[in-house]
Parts: C-alpha cells; sequence; structure tokens
C-alpha cells in the first residue's frame, strides 16, 4: 500500500524533537485548499517553489561572478541547492523537520535581483520613497502573489511556516524589515537552520568559486584566515600531499563539516540551555538558538572580511557588477517612462501597487543575461 500523508505524518511524531515544526501542525494557508494525498504540507510546498519559474530562473543569476563568467562559477540556482543540502544535514542531526528546513532553503533567493547585491542595491535606491526593495521580502511577495500558476489564487500557497521563513531570513548580508504576520521575537528553528546554513554555504564556496578564478590563492589563504588553516592542515594529516584540484574540494569539505558540527553542537547546548518544548517556546526567545561558538562566529567574520577585500571588492568582480548595475537602473528609468512595455502580468498591477512597485517587481524577475539582451535591445549597445 502507498505510505499517505497521515503515515508521513506520524513519522515525524515519532521521529523529530517536540520543538521540531510538524506538518500536521501547519498554521495553514493563505488560501483553503484539500490537503495533499500521499505527501506532507512541506513536501508540497517543497515541490511548488521547485516547480515555479522564479526557481528556474536562478540559473541566470549571479551569485558572485557575473552570469555566463566560467562554466565552474556557482550560480544562484547552484547557491541555492547546496544551502538546501546543508540546511537538511543540520536539521536531520537536530531532529528537526527537514522537509520545511528544505523548502525555506529553496525559496530564500526567489525574489533575489538580477546581478546579485549589487543589482538588490539599484533597485533599493530607485525604490526609495515607494517603499524599497530587499529580496527578501521579494521572495516573500513571489510567494504570496507574483507566481500565477494556480486557477483559485495568486502565489504558491505556501504553509505559513514557510512563508515566515522568508519573512525573517537573516544573515550577516540580509536584514529584512518587519512583516505584517510574523511578529514574534524569533522564528522557528527550521529557519534558524536555513539562515545559518546560508552563510556556511556562501563562506565556504565563495572560496571555492575565488580560487577556481584564480583569483584567491591557497598561499593567501594559508597566511590570513585561520579556519582555511586548520582544515588545510587537516587534509594534510590526513591524506598526505594531494593534486591541487582534489586538495582543495576536501580542504572546502573539511571547513564545511567544521562548520557544520559546530552549528550542530553549539545548537543543541543553546536548545538545552533555553529548556524549550515547542515551536512556539523557540520563537519566544530573546535570541535565536541556532548559531555558531564564540571561537567560530570569530573566525568567520575574518574570513568575512577577507572575502570583501580580496574577492568581492576586486575590480575583476568589482568592475563588471558595477557596469551591470548601471544597466539595471538605465532599465527601470526607460520602464518607468514606457510602462506599456513591462510584463502583462506587472501592468495588471500598476493600479493597485503603482508603477514603481510594478516595474520593480518586473526587473528583479529579469535574469542576469535577460537583462543584458533588454538593454541592447533598448539602447542597442553592446557591453
Amino acid at each position: 500500500m502507498p505510505c499517505s500523508r497521515a503515515e508521513l505524518e506520524q513519522r515525524e511524531r515519532s521521529n523529530l524533537a517536540p520543538f521540531a515544526q510538524f506538518s500536521a501542525e501547519t498554521r495553514g494557508r493563505q488560501h483553503k485548499e484539500e490537503p495533499p494525498e500521499w505527501r506532507t504540507q512541506y513536501q508540497r510546498d517543497r515541490d511548488r517553489v521547485i516547480h515555479s519559474r522564479a526557481f528556474r530562473r536562478l540559473e541566470y543569476k549571479t551569485q558572485v561572478f557575473l552570469n555566463g563568467s566560467g562554466d565552474h562559477l556557482r550560480t544562484r540556482l547552484t547557491h541555492t541547492m547546496e544551502v538546501a543540502a546543508i540546511s537538511r544535514n543540520i536539521a536531520r542531526a537536530l531532529r528537526l523537520n527537514e522537509d520545511l528546513v528544505e523548502t525555506i532553503a529553496l525559496a530564500h533567493d526567489l525574489g533575489h535581483s538580477p546581478f546579485g547585491h549589487k543589482g538588490e542595491e539599484v533597485l533599493h535606491r530607485m525604490m526609495r520613497g515607494h517603499g524599497g526593495f530587499e529580496h527578501n521580502r521579494q521572495s516573500l511577495r513571489v510567494v504570496e502573489l507574483l507566481e500565477q500558476k494556480y486557477p483559485g489564487f495568486a502565489g504558491l500557497n505556501v504553509s505559513w511556516e514557510v512563508r515566515e521563513g522568508l519573512a525573517k531570513h537573516e544573515t550577516a548580508y540580509d536584514k529584512p524589515g518587519k512583516k505584517l504576520g510574523f511578529t514574534a521575537k524569533n522564528s522557528g528553528l527550521e529557519a534558524q537552520v536555513a539562515n545559518l546554513a546560508d552563510e556556511v554555504t556562501y563562506y565556504s564556496h565563495d572560496l571555492d568559486d575565488g580560487l577556481e578564478s584564480g583569483l584567491l590563492s591557497e598561499k593567501q589563504l594559508l597566511k590570513n584566515v585561520g579556519i582555511w588553516n586548520q582544515a588545510s592542515r587537516e587534509v594534510k594529516r590526513l591524506h598526505g600531499k594531494l593534486a591541487d584540484e582534489c586538495r582543495i574540494y576536501f580542504t572546502i569539505r573539511c571547513l564545511i563539516d567544521g562548520q557544520v558540527k559546530d552549528v550542530v553542537e553549539t545548537t543543541e547546548q543553546r536548545i538545552a540551555d533555553a529548556g524549550v518544548a515547542t515551536a512556539d517556546d523557540v520563537r519566544r526567545q530573546p535570541k535565536a538558538l541556532v548559531h555558531y561558538s564564540e571561537k567560530r562566529h570569530k573566525q568567520n567574520l575574518e574570513l568575512r572580511e577577507f572575502l570583501y577585500t580580496n574577492l568581492y571588492y576586486n575590480p575583476v568582480v568589482h568592475e563588471p557588477n558595477l557596469r551591470a548595475v548601471r544597466m539595471l537602473e538605465e532599465l527601470f528609468k526607460y520602464f518607468l517612462a514606457h510602462p506599456a512595455e513591462i510584463g502583462e502580468q506587472a501592468k495588471k498591477r500598476v493600479r493597485k501597487d503603482g508603477l514603481h512597485r510594478s516595474v520593480c517587481d518586473y526587473l528583479a524577475g529579469f535574469t542576469d543575461r535577460y537583462a543584458v539582451q533588454e538593454y541592447h535591445r533598448l539602447f542597442s549597445v553592446r557591453i
């Protein structure tokens, strides 16, 4: 006999910690639907995210290097998949709901602009006085409104817990504002895991891309980044002399393992110290429970500073990004002046949401390459 939703829900009750979030106890969806037959509510949410247009577009959006810069460099999509994998590993170790944490991780960048964080800054500047732009809020807007796939409602109609995770997605780079309806001091542990997994992912894999591109060297890292030094020594102790590609891969693997182990052990202790018994107990905590140790936090600050100095603001990365975002600014101005040329769905929202927000929605959905194509089409300029 097939495994029913009721059986899957019973497995959760048997296997997960009491402070995990159980799919049978979801606070529901904005629009009422019949529950799935062979999936839990969070498994349905995950599938809806994966099948969305916004998710597919992540393949052609910048992570660090402009999309198309290299076949082996990460895109926003590969970054997202790596966040989801690390999120599941941490959630499994802590006996949290893997389906929920994976869904939040897969959806966390759905609203990201083209051209990475620089593109986000441009849209925020152009939206000054009109509500601003922040990609976590935009991800929430995607799942609540912008996807148009279902006959009975706009958006993906995902569960409240997924929406909470998007509204409160916070890392060293992401600082979302308050969102009506999500007023608790903290989010559930699954959302907190997705936050930390995002940081673990970009710290380690931005290093990998920096080495792949030749903008960073192992010599630099050994001299300036303590956790790289530790991981490198561990790999050498365990495996001796390795070929370059294998050595770098295993060093990054060791670094990620160390990050995950630190998060799991630190979080386990913080949960025990807080004495939480339910997901709502977690939400009432004054500070997040999913965290690095103080030592690892300081090491990550050192790594972050190194990446900013040597990678993110390296002219090879920074200058093409600046040229690209100037393009995005010109496109924004053009569509404000020519609103009849924005997409049909965006055009329908002008009356309710205003022209600035509708143009912003339209441009935020662009991939890097489509933005370049549109700029070339409208201004007859190749960059």
